[in-house]
């Protein structure tokens, strides 16, 4: 069953200009984060979103829960358009839908304690007194290994790990027992001794609670051990998606080749593939007619500066936006 779904979505940022220059000219030019994407994710489901950063990929995640309204195109949440309520009914809608931010230091308040910060969620929501909401925010803290509860319940941030403030943030997501959350960059912000701990908190929280996940991450080796399918983002696009281990056993797309070529290996001795995209991402204020990668890309042929690809069904559940394949 789908439980979201984009449908031709595009999310266009206006640049703010100079008075000058504003006076000079009338128009406008826009950052184009998202520009034309559709998929969607089912219900249990990891979906793991990749690419370089400035690819839309947090843009995305934020359409998801409604953090930001999409310029064009339709998001369903249930079958029920998200992209248009409002008010009464998104506040009761985002019970169901949370987000968990990159850096967790700067997404927690600096001088409100860790339990208000949680039982935050359920003030606002109307649920419980407050003895309530103090006896469920000590019960999650404990839920994700932060014991005992009520010697974390008066700390504030600064008196926390970075580690100790991830598992703050998914107690503050999974408070309000949703059914989908976004996950930007969970264990970019940790060490890496900490990350397995906090991959496996997120897991064992999925099964419990039912969860389904939206994995935003550039670490394409941790997505292929957490996630069930894979959509690649490049500039603002899909260019391929479709099952984890098939999309890294067989990577369609130039674009994802390069980053699967880009994962690091545990030798020494072995070389750098050739795979590897040269360059950097061009602006999405402009970005390249036809293909947007074929600046970079090493198989690009005539067709590619001049007609934009669609992402077609190749079979196997995968979908690939590739000349190369149409």
């Amino acid at each position: 069953m789908k439980l979201v779904e984009f449908k031709s979505v595009k999310k266009y940022f206006p640049i703010q200009r100079g008075f000058l220059e504003s006076m000079l000219t009338k128009d406008k030019t826009f950052v184009r984060a998202v520009d034309d994407v559709s998929f969607d994710i089912e219900k249990g489901e990891v979906l793991g979103l990749v690419g370089e950063s400035g690819s839309g990929k947090t843009t995305i995640g934020r359409l998801g829960v409604r953090l930001i309204a999409p310029t064009e195109g339709q998001i369903f949440y249930g079958g029920k358009d998200i992209a248009k309520i409002k008010g009464a009914e998104l506040r009761k809608m985002r019970r169901k839908i949370q987000f968990t931010f990159q850096d967790p230091t700067s997404s927690l308040n600096p001088r409100m304690q860790i339990g208000t910060a949680i039982s935050d969620a359920l003030r606002l929501q109307g649920i419980g007194t407050n003895e309530e909401m103090k006896e469920r925010t000590e019960k999650i803290l404990d839920r994700v290994g932060l014991h005992p509860p009520s010697t974390f319940y008066d700390r504030l941030p600064h008196q926390l790990s970075g580690g100790q403030k991830q598992r703050v943030v998914f107690a503050r997501a999974t408070i309000l027992n949703p059914e989908f959350v976004v996950t930007d960059e969970p264990v970019a912000m940790v060490d890496v001794s900490i990350k397995a701990q906090i991959l496996e908190l997120m897991m064992d929280l999925k099964k419990e609670y039912d969860l389904t996940y939206l994995f935003i991450t550039h670490d394409l080796a941790t997505a292929r051990y957490v996630c069930d399918r894979i959509a690649v983002m490049y500039l603002g696009k899909l260019v391929e998606m479709g099952d984890i281990h098939l999309v890294y056993e067989d990577p369609l797309h130039p674009y994802t080749l390069g980053l699967i070529s880009a994962i690091p290996v545990p030798d020494p001795k072995a070389k750098k593939s050739e795979a590897i995209p040269e360059g950097e991402i061009p602006s999405p204020i402009d970005p390249p007619s036809g293909c947007r990668f074929h600046p970079r890309c090493p198989r690009a042929f005539e067709r590619c500066p001049v007609e934009e690809p669609e992402l077609v069904d190749v079979g196997d559940g995968r979908q690939v936006a590739c000349h190369l394949y149409t």
